[in-house]
């Protein structure tokens, strides 16, 4: 049997602003809108979709994304480009900084509805 992450439903108070953050970010595509949703497509096919729902409160989340070297860099600089706060751990403690967990890099930020976000290019666990 096979199963695998399809995709999964990221709350925003406004989700095309908060696509198009992410998508930027990581140098992706917003996908088109469908019913209340739009999407951003990771490269391993699990979209992440965006809905605002019906203005009620909603939990911050935590979205990790395994990245190559040459990947970290890229969205790493524009991480930095954008003057955002980042962080090398998931607590905000070491701000401005990068971790080097597992004999790779990995970096947090924060999205504009309070979501953690994380690139990192090694898997925790990995032990490098």
């Amino acid at each position: 049997m096979t199963i695998e992450l399809n995709h999964t439903i990221v709350a925003a108070e406004d989700k095309k602003a908060s696509a198009r953050f992410l998508a930027d970010i990581l140098g992706l595509e917003v996908g088109p809108q469908y019913g209340p949703f739009i999407p951003v497509t990771i490269p391993n096919g699990v979209t992440l979709d965006y809905y605002e729902g019906d203005g009620e409160p909603f939990v911050a989340q935590h979205y990790a994304f395994l990245v190559s070297d040459a990947e970290f860099d890229a969205i790493f600089g524009r991480i930095k480009d954008r003057g955002l706060t980042y962080w090398a751990d998931p607590y905000h403690k070491l701000e401005n900084q990068i971790n080097t967990n597992d004999g790779g890099r990995g970096v947090y930020w924060d999205d504009p509805n309070g979501h953690k976000l994380e690139i990192l290019t090694k898997p925790y666990g990995s032990g490098e």
